[in-house]
């Protein structure tokens, strides 16, 4: 079954306290943006992938590609005024049946054993998302108040978020709603059942100066050598 990953990389990194949005940061000497597509072509070297970029980004990629000498194949999906209309306009590039993942672009940490879960379990049940628990103490705010509750009730939600490729674009066909903040909500809007499995607590997004940080750490242990 042909498989695709349309990877959003649409931030502007306001929360870094930079001018260079946080996908294009380096991570020990590469950007982040390129680990993560490198996470998916380590899979299979045969995965089509769709990268979306604001147009405004698309020129200072192509520098850093040549500057990087990086040659993955992939296309590029102009961006959309939200996360929504950027995955809609990567989707309007996959043509056929198949798998597609949605990856976060600053989350190069996912194992290889998180994808290919995802896309095995896609294949039999259609909508397959990567979670996590909650280690924390969770308090849930009230009218006035806040009260603990149980959180082995809650999961964190990762990516890839990996689907049929016709039933997610039968899901973005929708309008446009706040209540839609990644695929799965976008899935579950049609009344499609979404599926759980184990995610990789590695798999941060890298949204923060601290995250960053914690990255360079990371990627002494998931980087291959002379990567």
């Amino acid at each position: 079954m042909k498989k695709y990953i349309i990877i959003v990389a649409g931030g502007k990194g306001l929360r870094m306290g930079g001018d260079i949005p946080k996908q294009f940061l380096p991570v020990c000497g590469k950007p982040v943006l390129m680990r993560t597509i490198e996470a998916f072509h380590r899979y299979d070297s045969d995965i089509h992938v769709v990268l979306v970029l604001p147009v405004s980004q698309q020129a200072y990629w192509k520098d850093l590609c040549n500057t990087y000498d990086f040659d993955l194949p992939h296309q590029i999906a102009d961006g959309g005024e939200t996360r929504f209309h950027s995955v809609k306009n990567g989707l309007a590039l996959i043509e056929g049946e198949g798998l597609v993942g949605v990856h976060d672009g600053v989350r190069p940490f996912v194992s290889q054993e998180v994808i290919s879960r995802c896309y095995a379990e896609a294949s039999l049940k259609k909508a397959v998302i990567p979670v996590i628990g909650v280690v924390e103490t969770v308090r849930r705010l009230t009218n006035e108040d806040s009260e603990t509750v149980p959180r082995d009730q809650y999961k964190l939600v990762q990516t890839p978020q990996v689907f049929k490729v016709s039933l997610l674009k039968k899901a973005y066909c929708q309008d446009f709603t706040e209540m839609f903040t990644d695929d799965a909500s976008v899935v579950e809007a049609l009344g499609e059942k979404v599926h759980l499995v184990e995610g990789n607590r590695e798999n941060i997004k890298i949204t923060t100066p601290f995250d960053l940080k914690l990255a360079e750490v990371l990627i002494e242990d998931v980087r291959p050598k002379n990567s």
